[in-house]
């Protein structure tokens, strides 16, 4: 597994991957917050293609990602991950709307645990899942993090935190 870290308004983020595809992006705090592994190479090279799209995220020019990833998870999770990357740019969702989009419309809490392991947060977009009340809800980058990405979705404001 290769890494490397790139700045972002949001703080440094660890971005990790092999030849099959992005694995990792973790934030600089919260529970989603990650070091690299010990086993794994430092190699900038190796993600130039996801820098440039993040960067261009976080400028307000690019609305999806057109990467290769290659998410760890069980079978429910990934359709969980492939759920998050059908909600649109600037548009929110609640957990049970996830739910009810993948055919178990009582899996409510298990959809929320799924969004909360998601090893590639921003590009498979679990920001734009919100409570049923309309509130923010758990982030691994927390609260503050999600609430500034979905304003960058609405205003267009690189302008973070």
């Amino acid at each position: 597994m290769k890494f490397c870290y790139m700045e972002s308004p949001i703080g440094p983020l660890l971005l990790a991957g092999d030849e099959d595809g992005l694995s990792v992006v973790g934030f600089p705090s919260g529970k989603m917050r990650r070091d690299p592994d010990p086993g794994w190479t430092e190699d900038r090279s190796a993600f130039e293609e996801v820098i440039r799209q993040l960067d261009e995220y976080f400028d307000g020019r690019r609305q999806s990602f057109e990467l290769p990833l290659n998410p760890d998870g069980t079978a429910f999770q990934r359709q969980v991950l492939d759920a998050l990357q059908a909600i649109p740019y600037g548009e929110t969702v609640t957990y049970k709307d996830i739910a009810e989009r993948i055919g178990s419309p009582k899996a409510v809490r298990a959809v929320g645990a799924a969004n909360g392991r998601n090893p590639i947060p921003i590009i498979i977009p679990c920001h734009r899942v919100i409570g049923s009340s309309g509130k923010l809800t758990g982030f691994g980058g927390g609260l503050e993090t999600k609430a500034a990405l979905l304003r960058l979705e609405a205003e267009g404001s690189a302008t973070l935190l």
